[in-house]
């Protein structure tokens, strides 16, 4: 099922904090159209949650990234991408394979993303949490930075599309 009838050669920019979704909602969609930060991670320490590995796992994303959309291959992006600059280098590639890209902003509570977080295996410190929630763009910013698209998971959440 696709939720956001993504077209076929785009690539998806989940933005949003640590426990607000991400992760769950890009796994509607097939395995092969998933890159993460936290998988590359994982497979270069064993652990998801070691950050001193999220160079190297930033330059697998990279080089998966572009082979994906080289080829016209629908993509999603699979990690935080609070930081403005981490979501200009992903337009970036986006305008230089020519496809369009679309962000899906995760303006869930910061309540709500706490207690997820809290509930989780690998829960993140708090105050990650609470940096990133804060650090999250509105719509508006995400259309002015270049996306193409934006959807806001409170607008799919009303529609039943999300959860």
């Amino acid at each position: 099922m696709d939720p956001l009838n993504l077209p076929a050669d785009a690539v998806c920019v989940m933005v949003g904090p640590p426990g607000s979704g991400k992760s769950t909602f890009a796994a509607r969609y097939p395995d092969t159209w998933r890159v993460s930060l936290d998988l590359y991670r994982r497979l270069a320490t064993d652990s998801e949650t070691d950050q001193s590995a999220t160079p190297v796992a930033v330059e697998i994303q990279d080089l998966l990234l572009d082979a994906r959309l080289a080829r016209g291959l629908t993509t999603i992006v699979d990690s935080t991408n609070v930081h403005a600059h981490v979501r200009n280098g992903l337009l970036a590639r986006a305008r230089y394979w020519q496809r369009p890209a679309i962000a899906v902003l995760f303006d869930v509570p910061l309540a709500t993303v706490e207690a997820r977080n809290a509930g989780r295996d690998r829960a993140v410190p708090v105050r990650i949490v609470r940096e990133h929630h804060q650090l999250l763009p509105t719509s508006a910013r995400l259309y002015d930075e270049g996306f193409t698209g934006v959807y806001r998971i409170s607008d799919l959440d009303t529609a039943g599309a999300a959860q």
